[in-house]
């Protein structure tokens, strides 16, 4: 039977994401959860640790092949460290693990400099004004699905950023696919690790626009994967 997958967004963003993809995969015969995260503002600090545990609660013990986007796949580490259901990872559009050091520390800096610029009283404005203007109508033209996004996300706690990731590696299997050409330094660093690598010439938010194409290319990579799980 095909390893069930769990459908993880970014911390940043919310669990609509994933929920069309979810849906396609479902329609399939793929046995698919698409879980949140806990919210960043509920967390009071050890962000890592926090959000590992709370997912890997909601994961359980079924083995599963952990779909990682955006900024889910710093989070990687930690979540291996706290589920033993974990049993590979394909990181979708996704930073890969930067163990010991912190999301400022990885992010270009002039992007680094005005988001600590814009902390007021040690939040950072929610994802969706991290854009300019226009960028996120471009990416998503259907005002619904755009609206259904930005009313998920929140103001999101500047010590977040700031905290180091915990000093490990995964040691699972992985996989990557790429999405958008922001990503092409993580796509040629998967490549140099060996992972399988899809490119998909969309942009950021394709599970949200490009279902099928989305949902096609992750099975075909969690099949490249099967054969290498504990």
């Amino acid at each position: 039977m095909p390893t069930p997958l769990a459908l993880l967004h970014s911390p940043l963003l919310g669990d609509l994401s994933w929920r069309g993809v979810a849906q396609g995969l479902r329609a399939r015969g793929r046995e698919v959860t698409a879980p949140a995260w806990p919210k960043l503002g509920d967390l009071g600090g050890d962000f890592y640790r926090s959000l590992a545990l709370g997912m890997a609660a909601e994961l359980g013990d079924t083995p599963t092949i952990a779909v990682l986007h955006s900024g889910a796949g710093a989070l990687a580490p930690a979540l291996e460290a706290a589920s033993g259901a974990v049993q590979g990872f394909i990181f979708v559009d996704a930073i890969l693990p930067h163990p010991g050091r912190s999301w400022f520390d990885t992010a270009p800096p002039p992007l680094a400099q005005s988001l600590r610029g814009g902390a007021e009283f040690g939040m950072l404005p929610a994802w969706d004004a991290w854009w300019p203007p226009g960028a996120l109508q471009r990416l998503l033209p259907d005002e619904s699905i755009r609206e259904a996004l930005t009313s998920e996300l929140e103001p999101l706690p500047l010590a977040y950023f700031e905290e180091a990731a915990p000093d490990i590696q995964i040691s699972r299997p992985a996989a990557y696919l790429q999405l958008s050409g922001a990503y092409d330094e993580e796509g040629r660093l998967a490549t140099r690790q060996g992972w399988p690598l899809v490119r998909l010439p969309m942009h950021h938010l394709a599970m949200l626009t490009h279902v099928e194409a989305v949902a096609t290319a992750i099975e075909g990579l969690a099949g490249r994967l099967e054969p290498r799980l504990g």
